[in-house]
C-alpha cells in the first residue's frame, strides 16, 4: 500500500514538473538557429564546437585626419556611425528586446572599425531602409553603410564603394509546399515581393514584366506576406533568402539557380577617396589572414552553406 502510494506521488510530481516545463511565455517563438555542421572526424566523440566570432583588436597608429573628413569626424566623435539592416537573419539582424545586433554584415562592420583604429564596441548602428541608403551617406547621417549593398555604376554616381567583400546572386524564396514555382522561368503571372529601392525589385520589373512586383520597406515584411499567402515569392540575394529559410526550414525554401551577380560593397561618402582606400586595405588584410572566413563560419556559415570564394577587391 505504501509502495503504491509512493509511486502515485512520484507520478504526480513528474506530471507537475512536465507541465511547468511545457508552459512557456506567450509571444513569438524563439529564432531557430541551425547548429554548426558536425565534425568530419571519424570515431565518434563530442560534436564539433559551434564557431564563434573572432575578437577584433583595435589597430594602433591609424591617423587619417589629414586626408579623410569622414574618419576625422568619427575620431572626434569617438566612434563610427554605420547604417545597417536589422531584419536579415545571419546577415544583419537586431534582437528587439536587447537591441543587440548580429550577423555577417554586422561583424564585417566591427572588423573594419577595428582596422580603422576605432573601437568596434562603440559603433552606433542605424537601421536604414534600402531606398534611403544613398541619401543617408550624402547627408552624413552615417559614415558608412554595411548591409547587402550591391555595387552598381548608377549608385557610384551618388556614393563610393569599398570591396566587394561578398558576392551573391538574386534568387527566389517560396513556401515549403510550393510546387509551381521552381525558378525564374516559372514566375509568370505571380506576385513577387522585394524591398523598395533595391536592385532585386528593379530586376523583377525590368526582366520579368509579366510578374506583379510587390514592394515593402523591408524583406521581413515580404516574408511575412509570403507566409500569409499575400505574395507568391520573395526575390532578393540568395544569401538573404538562405538566412530566412534557415530560420524557418519547416515553412520556407530557396528554389532555382541565381539569375544575377550581386557584389556587396561598403557604402561610403562619394568624395572620401582616402577612407575608401583604407577600408579596401582593411578588407584585403582581414581576408588574407583568415578573419573573413572565421566571421563567415560563425554567421552565414551556420546556415550550412560553405564559405564561397572571397572576391577580389576592386579599387578605383
Amino acid at each position: 500500500m505504501n509502495l503504491r502510494k509512493s509511486i502515485a506521488i512520484a507520478g504526480i510530481s513528474a506530471l507537475a514538473l512536465f507541465g511547468t516545463a511545457a508552459c512557456g511565455k506567450d509571444g513569438s517563438p524563439e529564432e531557430k538557429t541551425p547548429e554548426a555542421p558536425a565534425s568530419n572526424a571519424t570515431g565518434g566523440g563530442a560534436p564539433a564546437a559551434k564557431p564563434t566570432v573572432p575578437t577584433f583588436t583595435v589597430k594602433a597608429g591609424v591617423d587619417l585626419s589629414a586626408t579623410s573628413p569622414t574618419w576625422k569626424k568619427a575620431k572626434d566623435r569617438g566612434h563610427l556611425v554605420i547604417g545597417a539592416k536589422e531584419d536579415q537573419p545571419f546577415l544583419g539582424s537586431m534582437d528587439p528586446a536587447t537591441k543587440k545586433r548580429s550577423g555577417f554584415d554586422i561583424e564585417m562592420a566591427r572588423m573594419i572599425s577595428a582596422e580603422l583604429g576605432l573601437d568596434p564596441a562603440q559603433i552606433e548602428f542605424k537601421t536604414i531602409a534600402s531606398a534611403n541608403r544613398e541619401t543617408a551617406l550624402q547627408k552624413g547621417d552615417v559614415d558608412m553603410y554595411v548591409g547587402t549593398y550591391s555595387i552598381t555604376d548608377k549608385r557610384k554616381d551618388s556614393v563610393s564603394f569599398a570591396g566587394p567583400y561578398y558576392v551573391s546572386g538574386q534568387s527566389l524564396l517560396v513556401k515549403k509546399n510550393e510546387t509551381a514555382i521552381t525558378g525564374k522561368d516559372t514566375i509568370k503571372g505571380k506576385k513577387v515581393c522585394s524591398a523598395k529601392g533595391s536592385t532585386p525589385i528593379q530586376t523583377i520589373k525590368d526582366k520579368f514584366p509579366e510578374t506583379t512586383p510587390i514592394e515593402y520597406d523591408t524583406y521581413s515584411l515580404c516574408v511575412d506576406n509570403l507566409l500569409s499567402g499575400q505574395v507568391d515569392a520573395v526575390s532578393t540575394d540568395e544569401a538573404i533568402l538562405k538566412g530566412y529559410a534557415a530560420k524557418d526550414p519547416d515553412h520556407l525554401k530557396v528554389v532555382g539557380d541565381n539569375f544575377s551577380v550581386e557584389k556587396y560593397g561598403i557604402g561610403l561618402p562619394k568624395d572620401d577617396a582616402a577612407l575608401r582606400a583604407a577600408v579596401n586595405d582593411a578588407l584585403d588584410a582581414k581576408e588574407k589572414d583568415g578573419t573573413w572566413k572565421k566571421v563567415y563560419d560563425a554567421t552565414l556559415g551556420l546556415s550550412g552553406s560553405p564559405a564561397p570564394t572571397i572576391p577580389a577587391i576592386e579599387r578605383y
